[in-house]
């Protein structure tokens, strides 16, 4: 009989489920990688697009980048000579101190994100750079920046959500502008269908998890906050606000009373398309409480994102669901409340001079600045795939005077402009931890391979690099097993080793209440629904009911939400998930695809003034009247354009963050 060994460990991805892994390793060294059959999230099934990858492309070793990489063509071609890693890193090294000495550390840049989301690997990086003094590009302009920001303006706080746990105390679960049948399946699969609770979903798009709820609320993108004011009204109308509450623990309410006053559901129907009896439904049932409101990442982006996060935000703050079973919003959960010290995982007091951010939206720019930005690391992201202005970015790209540096798994699109490139371990490669964004739980990340080829997981690779700058800090030498002890302590646990023993724990035994104390941490300690902080900042004092303009004559806003196939724009590479995603698709209402003379199935080109993109017709009656969809993120270099082809780069109202479900496109046939 077949031995086999069998490793549990966690997927570190960007992605709300966090799921326990369990790689099963046979006697002749085959590899099968599985969902942890005893983990609460995962029940033995990993979703479809990383059971793929991770038995295909993560697995494969021509599929991977195995070795250091300098590139001996011109950039974008592609071409690259093998060298070791002492001759990549002195090359580095060598440039590093050349651009410093001629133009100070701020003309160096990084720019990295989600490809993993585990804790070494996405945090230790940082200590290098601080202690070069490098700039860094705002990592969460590409994705959530403006819903952060009106948070911190409303509550003090965007990453103290509330306990899933709290579902089964819920009467009521609201899940705003997010979809977790593609980008959390297994809460849809399970979370949201074993609560008790009524689910309303309020989206533009009757997705699954649309689809399968008590009540679906479809309004025009952009009309979101006016949409939060009309349940405003119908609570205050009905006697199921909080008065008590909002009293006590709230700043501003009363401001609020002109603009909910106008938002009756007839105003509010016109306002979002929402028919005014499901308007009523929707408030009866959260206002019924308690509730849960779960604010997803996608619904912010968009051009008055912020000021739609401080509109919605106010539902709970007017029924009072804090500080109780079953109540609460969630936005993320964030390591610190669990009690992680960010501060000791990046070390910022390494720095010496003042950090310089710029927004990814911005980025185009900045990188054709000779004056500003001579040297650029990419890690942990594929930015020719994700920023704004691609055709431009990639022009930029291919700058024979900008130094790139690229680490990563796989020769992406990005890779592909890298002057060297250094590869990376997958999280099947070597130990750390994982902390959920949804959940409050805590988890390991387990070695279950060795690296593939002469790969290194990130925290190897900048301890390599600060040993060739000379640099001598102890912090950029720290030994990946005493950090993980220490962030081990730091989240309840003996040690790293315990942990892993453990396996995926709970923070906390039992259900934690969301601010317990009613102590916000805002300037006044108290809700901010009047946020003088906001308006130092230019924005009204409260949230406005604003509705964004219908698409010009002729145009539809194009919405592109994650794909069931793909995590950002990781997997495509792989061939059997490049089979999955077949070709691009637009999809379209079917009234909207009649008046353009479309059909299903018909080739069509969509442009802006931007770009264009050659796609595929798909009639859709889950799309409102004017809107059309298409999913990102294909790596353009496998024939898969994305939105960002199209997308300008406009910010939204908050925190210089995308806005890129405000793209409006023409569409006809070829």
């Amino acid at each position: 009989m077949t031995q086999k060994t069998i490793i549990k460990t966690t997927c570190p991805r960007d992605c709300y489920d966090a799921c326990g892994i369990a790689v099963v390793t046979s006697e002749d060294g085959r590899i099968k990688v599985l969902g942890d059959p005893d983990h609460a999230v995962s029940r033995g099934a990993l979703c479809g697009k990383c059971a793929i990858a991770y038995n295909g492309a993560y697995l494969d070793p021509k599929a991977r980048l195995t070795q250091p990489l300098l590139r001996s063509g011109p950039k974008g071609s592609g071409q690259y000579r093998p060298v070791s890693w002492d001759e990549a890193v002195q090359i580095i090294a060598e440039q590093l101190q050349q651009i410093v000495a001629e133009s100070g550390p701020e003309a160096i840049w990084h720019t990295h994100y989600t490809g993993t989301c585990s804790a070494i690997a996405g945090g230790f990086p940082q200590r290098f750079f601080h202690k070069l003094g490098a700039s860094e590009v705002d990592p969460d302009s590409i994705c959530n920046a403006a819903g952060h920001a009106a948070l911190g303006y409303l509550y003090g706080t965007s990453s103290d959500g509330f306990d899933p746990r709290m579902a089964k105390d819920a009467a009521c679960i609201m899940v705003w502008g997010a979809n977790p049948s593609a980008s959390a399946p297994h809460r849809h699969k399970y979370w949201l269908k074993e609560t008790p609770a009524k689910v309303i979903v309020i989206d533009p798009v009757r997705h699954e998890t649309a689809d399968q709820a008590d009540l679906h609320l479809q309004p025009f993108p952009g009309s979101d906050a006016a949409l939060a004011y009309g349940l405003l009204h119908v609570l205050v109308r009905e006697k199921l606000i909080d008065q008590a509450f909002i009293d006590a623990h709230t700043i501003g309410w009363d401001e609020l009373a002109p603009t909910i006053a106008k938002a009756d559901p007839a105003w509010t129907e016109a306002a979002t398309g929402v028919p005014a009896a499901d308007i009523i439904e929707a408030a009866k049932i959260y206002g019924g409480g308690p509730a849960l409101l779960w604010l997803g990442q996608g619904l912010q982006r968009q051009p008055m994102g912020g000021n739609i996060f401080r509109a919605i935000g106010l539902l709970p703050a007017a029924t009072g669901n804090f500080a109780k079973p079953g109540a609460g919003l969630l936005y993320l959960n964030g390591g610190a409340k669990r009690g992680t010290d960010g501060d000791y995982l990046e070390a910022p007091h390494l720095r010496s001079n003042e950090r310089q951010v710029v927004s990814h939206m911005d980025l185009v720019d900045l990188l054709r600045d000779r004056s500003r930005a001579r040297a650029l690391f990419t890690w942990n992201i594929n930015i020719a795939a994700s920023n704004p202005r691609q055709a431009d970015l990639r022009e930029t790209l291919n700058s024979d005077d900008l130094f790139h540096v690229a680490i990563d798994l796989f020769p992406t699109d990005t890779v592909d402009h890298a002057d060297i490139i250094l590869p990376a371990a997958s999280f099947l490669e070597f130990d750390d931890l994982v902390t959920s964004y949804f959940d409050l739980t805590v988890s390991p990340q387990v070695t279950a391979k060795a690296p593939m080829g002469e790969a290194l997981p990130n925290q190897e690779i900048f301890r390599r690099l600060a040993k060739a700058m000379g640099y001598a800090d102890a912090e950029l030498f720290e030994p990946d097993s005493a950090i993980l002890d220490n962030l081990a302590r730091q989240l309840g646990q003996k040690d790293f080793t315990a942990l892993k023993v453990s396996g995926t724990v709970q923070r906390w035994a039992q259900p934690v209440m969301q601010f317990p104390d009613l102590k916000f941490p805002t300037p006044s300690g108290k809700i901010e629904i009047a946020s003088r902080a906001a308006e130092e900042a230019g924005f009204p004092l409260v949230p406005a009911a604003t509705v964004d303009a219908r698409p010009a004559k002729g145009h539809l806003r194009l919405l592109s939400p994650a794909s069931k196939w793909l995590m950002n724009s990781s997997y495509h590479n792989d061939p059997k998930i490049g089979a999955k995603l077949g070709l691009q698709n637009v999809a379209m209402h079917p009234d909207d695809a009649a008046a353009r003379g479309l059909t299903a199935g018909q080739p069509v080109r969509v442009s802006n003034s931007t770009g264009t993109i050659d796609m595929v017709v798909e009639l859709a009656d889950t799309l409102p009247r004017g809107v059309a969809l298409a999913a990102k993120s294909r790596w353009p270099k496998l024939g898969g354009l994305t939105v960002n082809a199209l997308n300008p780069g406009t910010k939204s109202d908050m925190a210089e963050s995308s806005s890129v479900h405000g793209i409006e496109v023409e569409i006809a046939s070829i």
